[in-house]
């Protein structure tokens, strides 16, 4: 089945992919919006794990402060651009993930991190694995995976911390 223009426009303008994806999502779909974008986000997918060996040496520093100074984060998300940091998309990322650090404590970044002596389980204390605070069905590290297909680069959390006033 052919796409139409305005099929076209709409997954675009939903998903942030290139026209030509569109339309061939659409036609792979038969014209099925839900299917094509879950087409999209595969091959979305895909190419971002086929950037992620790319060097990010650009990107921003994000803190957040969170119950009336008591607990703060800060996180180093990393990008290959800096017209991708300067996205509103990116920057927004940013920020949730340093409100993620502050609510959930994680220990590590990756499930690699983790020592060998740290029984806790990985989806507890490893930022990636966690449930994402602003969308419970989705791990914090597909939402970066997300970012990182709608962009075109490679993103990744290099470094987070977090402070807290003891009780």
């Amino acid at each position: 089945m052919a796409a139409t223009v305005e099929q076209i426009k709409s997954l675009r303008q939903l998903t942030g992919a290139g026209i030509m994806d569109c339309k061939d999502a659409l036609e792979k779909s038969d014209g099925n919006q839900d299917k094509a974008v879950d087409l999209l986000r595969e091959k979305g997918f895909s190419q971002a794990a086929k950037r992620s060996g790319r060097d990010t040496t650009e990107g921003v520093v994000e803190a957040y402060i969170h119950n009336r100074g008591r607990v703060g984060a800060m996180v180093e998300l990393g990008c290959e651009t800096d017209f991708v940091a300067r996205t509103p998309e990116f920057k927004e990322l940013a920020h949730n993930i340093a409100m993620q650090v502050a609510a959930m404590n994680p220990a590590y970044i990756a499930e690699s991190d983790i020592a060998e002596d740290d029984n806790r389980p990985p989806a507890e204390v490893t930022l990636l694995l966690q449930s994402y605070i602003k969308n419970s069905s989705m791990q914090v590290g597909d939402v970066v995976k997300e970012l990182a297909a709608k962009v075109g680069e490679n993103v990744k959390v290099v470094r987070f911390s977090r402070l807290a006033l003891e009780d």
